[in-house]
């Protein structure tokens, strides 16, 4: 089914799929005493993923590198559980085994923690390979040290973020996955709230075109150079080259960093904005236990536990929520949530004509029945048999989706004038649409609407005619008044 993007698009998910709820441990929480809820892994079929993406539509990318970016990453929601998603679609070269690809996916989706970027589920159906993870909307820590617009992060954010992403790989750790693939500034994403989350992509296992380590060499852990393996220790060490980052908000190689510490010159790596808001004291022990993280000797480097320990002696204003040491104003922190459509306002919100056609043949005259059956006494006439004759040729074009013979013969139905059919109408309109007469079906879904005027699929076939004719607004509330009759009907 295809689907066309448009600033009003939302996604669709199918009412079938019931994802079961997984509940967090204290521990998965940070330590913080409370429990917190996430849908588990689910399988996506690819038609929930093109719904949930426009079609993978290029607005809805938010990768950093967009198109051009090996594997791209989407954003898209899941109506069914009102969950914003992101959706990395990798390369069709990737992943060539897909056992291997569902085994890694299902392992990385039984992990559940407020430190990581969940993932939801995945999607292997053909060549597609896709991962959905939760949606951070605040960007990547590379945006907001690198790239900052308002305000520089804060020193009292910066340790936060270096002990949640400890917190992050220490519960990795515990489950049996401590190897992360190219964890850098990018790989860090900001929730709701203002707090740092480890994306799950990175750890996900290398595919057979995957790189370990996509950065410059000089951010490559030295024995990675010498092997080409990902270790427990190399992850530490890429966690040595963020400590540098949060520090001087550049992207300092280690090797220069080590140059300056050594020489006892470590103020130099602090950022320049950061002036007068750290004491000595914190600045020295963070480049004491980013050096330890950069030692040449993988042995020698600390594990996730004792970094942990390490970042919570130092951390400041921990009373004072994430979003506003960031300057996040609370209660904008997500996109307007949309209304809710059903499979039929969605087809019509997203000009999806073949989608229409499946559901008004699937519904039949169904909704004609009372009216239908008022005027049965005249079906004795030769008459109301020539008519009903053009209405079953009509039903044959159409289902057929010759839409110039549906046309023709629904008129001669019409004309006849012996019996009225809201259903007729619908399935004109929808014709007409199909040969880019907007006007005319227009006229068509406001006849259908006269002679049923609490029927949802009139207003829903109005929207898509005005939307045609790029009367947005007014589409728009024909979809609120389609989707509230058909509510109230469901009740019903």
């Amino acid at each position: 089914m295809g689907a066309r993007c448009s600033k009003f698009s939302i996604c669709w998910f199918q009412s079938h799929l019931k994802a079961t709820i997984l509940e967090s441990s204290d521990l998965d929480n940070g330590g913080k005493g409370e429990k917190q809820t996430w849908p588990s892994f689910t399988e996506f079929s690819l038609e929930h993923m093109k719904a949930a993406t426009n079609g993978f539509s290029s607005d809805n990318i938010v990768s950093e590198h967009g198109e051009k970016a090996p594997n791209v990453v989407y954003k898209g929601k899941l109506l069914k559980n009102d969950l914003w998603v992101a959706v990395k679609r990798f390369n069709k070269f990737a992943w060539p085994d897909p056992r291997q690809f569902l085994e890694e996916a299902r392992a990385v989706g039984s992990l559940r923690s407020e430190r990581l970027a969940n993932l939801i589920g995945c999607c292997c159906e053909g060549e597609e390979r896709l991962l959905v993870a939760e949606f951070m909307p605040h960007e990547t820590l590379a945006k907001h040290l690198f790239h900052w617009e308002n305000q520089p992060m804060k020193w009292a954010m910066r340790l936060r973020v270096a002990l949640y992403l400890a917190q992050a790989l220490e519960y990795c750790s515990s489950k049996g996955r401590a190897l992360y693939h190219d964890l850098n500034a990018y790989r860090i994403l900001f929730d709701n709230d203002g707090n740092p989350r480890l994306s799950c992509f990175g750890l996900m296992k290398n595919s057979r075109d995957g790189k370990s380590y996509s950065t410059n060499l000089a951010f490559t852990p030295p024995e990675y150079l010498r092997t080409g393996r990902v270790t427990a220790e190399s992850v530490v060490y890429s966690f040595g080259t963020l400590l540098l980052d949060l520090m001087s908000g550049k992207h300092i190689p280690p090797s220069h960093a080590l140059d300056l510490i050594r020489g006892k010159n470590f103020l130099m790596l602090m950022d320049s904005a950061l002036e007068g808001h750290f004491s000595n004291d914190d600045g020295a022990e963070l480049v004491r236990l980013a050096s330890r993280c950069l030692q040449y000797e993988a042995r020698e480097r600390p594990n996730a536990k004792s970094l942990v320990v390490s970042l919570m002696s130092v951390q400041k204003e921990a009373e004072v929520p994430s979003y506003v040491l960031m300057g996040i104003p609370q209660g904008t922190t997500s996109p307007k949530q949309p209304l809710s459509l059903t499979p039929f306002g969605e087809a019509c919100l997203r000009f999806d004509l073949t989608a229409i056609h499946e559901i008004l043949e699937e519904k039949g005259y169904q909704d004609d029945e009372g009216i239908a059956n008022e005027l049965s006494f005249q079906m004795w006439t030769s008459q109301m048999q020539d008519t009903l004759n053009s209405k079953k040729h009509g039903d044959t074009a159409f289902r057929a989706k010759d839409f110039t013979s549906a046309i023709n013969h629904y008129t001669q139905f019409i004309d006849g004038g012996t019996m009225v059919s809201p259903t007729v109408y619908a399935r004109r309109c929808l014709s007409y649409l199909m040969n880019d007469k907007p006007q005319e079906a227009l006229g068509d879904a406001v006849q259908a609407q006269a002679v049923s005027p609490e029927w949802p699929t009139v207003f829903y076939l109005q929207a898509a005619c005005l939307f045609s004719l790029g009367m947005e607004s007014d589409a728009q509330e024909n979809l609120k008044d389609g989707t509230n009759l058909e509510a109230k009907k469901s009740k019903h």
